[in-house]
């Protein structure tokens, strides 16, 4: 595991080469695919989904999956940005615990194994227009505690997602310090604000970018002053994923920014990661587009909490099923295409 680190620069070094796939057995996963008992391409993405998963785990499987949601707070929540309080989020915390939240339907249908890990929820993070929003220390342990949701057995695929209000003001304010732009052009309604209301949480975005501008060239800085305790763990998880050879299905507007970094700080940080689906948020598309990562699913989606992951999870399972329990046209005894 690449975590836990002794400092934000350690942190860096070890993040900056990412472990490669295994061209081999991706290229393996294609040889048996092109003798399946289809036209060629017919299965469209579930067979680039199975080369995929093959190219992180030698053999394409779906079966074990770890759902992980991270809560936290956000001293922004305090600036109006949302059209919730911030006691919701823990509210929604013990929602999870009682089963009654979106996720753990979602779950239950899945059979997955959902993990929810609050994050000091009585410690908001300070607000980032005039602070970082967390010391060095406080971001390590928020790193850390997301790289040990894979202790354990490990899962065939891990769904990161998040539970935080105030978290789509923060997304769009590390989308622009990593990527450039304003608050206006990666923020949006979120929970549902509108009018004054979208209009202060631009202003609150844009007095944190000019804040931090100093810093804005590092994307470990930009995570942990820009960021918060659940976007800093989504990014420890999915560098422990990467480093354990885990595929990773990244949520909505919020997972993806936490994860932005990763592949600011490498080539290819992200390549072990698919977009489960596009958020109604309307920046996540933008910034799907600025990661190159084209999402499986576009549902009108806003509520977070790896809902869109765990959707897009059963469409991984049946790639991989598809590619392990065709038959074969030499098994099945069915003649190939002619070809001229």
């Amino acid at each position: 595991m690449p975590i836990p680190a002794s400092s934000l620069a350690d942190l860096t070094a070890r993040l900056s080469h990412p472990c490669p796939v295994d061209a081999a057995s991706r290229a393996a996963a294609g040889r048996r695919e092109a003798g399946l008992t289809k036209p060629a391409g017919a299965l469209g993405r579930l067979e680039d989904l199975s080369a995929w998963l093959a190219g992180w785990q030698g053999r394409p499987r779906a079966e074990h999956i770890r759902i992980a949601v991270f809560a936290g707070n956000h001293g922004l929540a305090a600036a109006g940005v949302s059209a919730y309080p911030a006691s919701v989020t823990a509210q929604m915390v013990a929602n999870f615990a009682a089963g009654g939240a979106a996720i753990n339907a979602l779950a239950r249908l899945l059979g997955a194994e959902l993990v929810v890990v609050p994050l000091a929820l009585d410690e908001p993070t300070a607000d980032i227009r005039s602070h970082a929003a967390l010391d060095e220390a406080a971001f390590l342990a928020a790193v850390a505690a997301g790289a040990a949701v894979l202790d354990g057995p490990k899962p065939d695929i891990l769904c990161v997602g998040e539970m935080g209000i105030g978290n789509t003001s923060i997304a769009a304010a590390l989308a622009a310090g990593l990527f450039g732009g304003d608050g206006a052009a990666w923020a949006g309604p979120g929970t549902g604000v509108s009018g004054p209301a979208l209009a202060a949480k631009v202003a609150a975005i844009d007095a944190a970018l000019a804040h931090h501008r100093a810093f804005l060239g590092d994307p470990l800085e930009v995570a942990r002053r820009l960021g918060g305790r659940e976007l800093a763990a989504i990014l420890g998880a999915v560098a422990a994923a990467r480093a354990a050879r885990v595929p990773v299905v990244l949520d909505g507007y919020v997972a993806t920014a936490a994860a932005a970094p990763l592949a600011v700080l490498a080539p290819g940080g992200l390549d072990h990661c698919v977009a489960g689906h596009c958020s109604a948020e309307p920046a996540h598309r933008r910034l799907l587009e600025r990661l190159s990562l084209v999402p499986l699913l576009d549902l009108g989606m806003r509520l977070g909490e790896a809902s869109g992951a765990a959707l897009a999870a059963q469409i991984i399972r049946a790639a991989a099923r598809c590619h392990n329990e065709m038959a074969s046209f030499s098994s099945a005894g069915v003649d190939r295409q002619i070809t001229p």
